[in-house]
């Protein structure tokens, strides 16, 4: 564990941070999110030798969302390949909303620009190998109890049918991409994948230690076998860096500077080469759609450790 960094250290930047959860607002376009407690945080650092330290409610779950997009990407690429994957959803950042359909308009043949954005990932999803969307999910819900150790991790039955019911944006996006030939069979059981997908529930510990799986090149902390191989997960990181904060991604870059991922429910994991895993938690967002307490602690730990990547 980096030097000086202990759980009274954590708890002490916790209390400082709180008063900024009241900058934010909890994600209430989603009915079940608007349900959170804004004034539940947690931060927990894993690094690569599997020692973990933490603070804050470290018994809370939250639903993974966007951060979801990171892990789906990476069972995509094993299930397909990078040349059928990045044929169909591009590479590049944009600094649109991650909701937006303006580039799908755009950019012939309505290929997403990236998999972080959410037709990106709508695609990405439609590519996982599964004949329902039970089976995808399982497939993925399995992926990530590999990558924690945990095999009691489902997805929130609740959140899912919210989204799934208010889901008219995505669903806009799925229709636009599966006219084009980017998205293949039902919109409607794509995007049941997809809100199963983005409900799946986990705690900070859970989400650490999969930041500091990627932080370890795709392999198991502890038995060392390689659960994601190496050169894709340097491309999930790769897409952390570049997309991975939405439309904050540039500014982020410059003030944090470490690979991660955010999600609206507040949650956000960090993945640092050589370091390990961090992932925080504090379901007040900012206008981006990324966790007001969850920036400044992640800002805190770069510059207090050195963890920019650039």
């Amino acid at each position: 564990m980096a030097k000086n960094l202990t759980k009274e250290v954590l708890e002490d930047w916790l209390e400082n941070v709180r008063p900024l959860a009241r900058d934010g607002k909890v994600a209430d376009y989603i009915p079940a999110l608007a349900k959170q407690d804004p004034d539940e945080l947690a931060v927990a650092v894993y690094d690569l030798n599997g020692e973990c330290v933490s603070a804050g409610n470290l018994v809370c779950c939250f639903t993974l969302q966007s951060i979801s997009k990171v892990f789906s990407l990476a069972l995509a690429l094993m299930d397909n390949g990078e040349e059928y994957v990045f044929d169909r959803v591009g590479m590049e950042p944009t600094g649109d909303p991650f909701h937006s359909i303006y580039r799908l308009e755009q950019h012939a043949p309505s290929k997403p620009l990236n998999p972080m954005i959410n037709a990106g990932a709508l695609a990405v999803t439609n590519m996982i190998h599964g004949a329902t969307p039970d089976e995808k999910v399982g497939r993925l819900l399995s992926f990530i109890h590999e990558m924690t150790d945990d095999q009691s991790i489902r997805y929130n039955e609740d959140v899912a049918v919210s989204e799934f019911q208010t889901a008219y944006l995505n669903r806009s996006l799925c229709y636009y991409m599966k006219q084009h030939g980017v998205i293949e069979g039902s919109v409607e059981e794509n995007l049941d994948a997809y809100t199963k997908q983005c409900a799946i529930e986990v705690n900070i510990h859970h989400l650490a230690r999969i930041g500091a799986i990627f932080a370890n090149d795709g392999k198991d902390l502890e038995s060392g076998r390689q659960i994601i191989p190496r050169h894709l997960a340097r491309i999930c990181k790769t897409f952390m860096v570049t997309c991975g904060m939405y439309d904050a991604s540039g500014s982020f870059a410059i003030r944090v500077g470490i690979p991660a991922k955010s999600g609206v429910s507040g949650a956000v994991v960090g993945s640092v080469n050589g370091f390990g895993g961090i992932a925080v938690y504090g379901a007040a967002l900012d206008e981006k759609g990324n966790s007001v307490v969850g920036l400044k602690l992640l800002e805190l730990l770069a510059n207090r450790y050195d963890l920019s990547i650039f």
